[in-house]
């Protein structure tokens, strides 16, 4: 149960740096807005992240929890943002991802 709640972590710190991308492209109280989902966003993801961690090792949970994060982000950026697909940036995304799994596969 608390893998699921750290992939749920990991989601949320996602939506926080979704949120602060389109924070950034917007003014007025649109940008407020997109701050606020970041807070919400970041305060639900460290509570799941504590939870995650009552039973998980605080290393590896950290990890993945940040290795979801940084996949996750990178795949928004590309799809949303429109940052640029390298050959490189995606090698280093497989790596990473081999890396998650592999920390998962050795955690009890």
């Amino acid at each position: 149960m608390n893998w699921i709640i750290l992939i749920i972590a990991g989601l949320f710190e996602i939506a926080f740096a979704s949120c602060l991308g389109k924070a950034k492209e917007t003014t007025g109280s649109e940008m407020y807005g997109w701050y606020g989902g970041f807070l919400l966003s970041l305060t639900i993801s460290m509570l799941l992240l504590m939870k995650a961690t009552q039973s998980l090792p605080i290393g590896t949970a950290y990890a993945v929890w940040t290795g979801i994060g940084a996949v996750g982000t990178v795949v928004i950026g590309i799809v949303v943002f429109k940052d640029p697909v390298t050959f490189w940036r995606i090698f280093f995304i497989v790596t990473l991802i081999g890396s998650i799994i592999g920390l998962k596969s050795v955690s009890h």
